[in-house]
């Protein structure tokens, strides 16, 4: 004798195949519904980033310095880039202060320590060649050197002719 129980696990289990493929498929019509919606939240974004890094000042001359200054600091947030590249926005609020500072009639060089003098020399993306920096622009020079000396005793050493060992020749 069948019990009923017998008789309705395979029902339950085409039910739960079925529950699986109805969320399968709600889920494949609903992602390209998300997708364009963060597609358009994406574009906003990148708008406002786009508004943020906008010129401030119609002046042409005041815009190349202060790229020319932004290229030269490195940014906080994404510290392999300059301001003038990240997105992010401290670094469009830097970037902010250094045409602040143009337009007011600082120079890049005066606007560049207003920077050191917050942050330390480590802001520059390329520091200067002096005291303790000069390690970074000697070590390789210096690397080289010693490894072209090692390779030519080498060589040296290698071709060097080879002597009898009974003394005689």
């Amino acid at each position: 004798m069948r019990s009923h129980r017998s008789k309705a696990a395979p029902l339950r289990a085409g039910r739960r195949h079925l529950t699986s493929l109805l969320a399968v498929a709600a889920l494949l019509v609903a992602s390209p519904i998300a997708a364009q919606d963060s597609g358009g939240a994406a574009a906003q974004a990148g708008a406002a980033v786009q508004e943020r890094s906008a010129p401030v000042s119609n002046d042409p001359v005041l815009e190349e310095k202060t790229r020319m200054v932004a290229s030269e600091l490195r940014c906080p947030v994404c510290q392999g880039n300059s301001i003038q590249d990240s997105p992010s926005e401290l670094a469009q609020e830097m970037k902010g202060v250094v045409r602040d500072q143009l337009a007011s009639g600082k120079s890049p060089d005066e606007v560049k320590q207003y920077f050191i003098a917050k942050y330390g020399e480590w802001i520059l993306l390329e520091p200067k060649a002096s005291g303790f920096n000069l390690v970074v622009y000697l070590l390789p020079l210096v690397v080289v050197a010693v490894g072209g000396l090692v390779i030519w005793r080498a060589v040296k050493k290698w071709t060097a002719p080879v002597e009898p060992a009974d003394g005689s020749a």
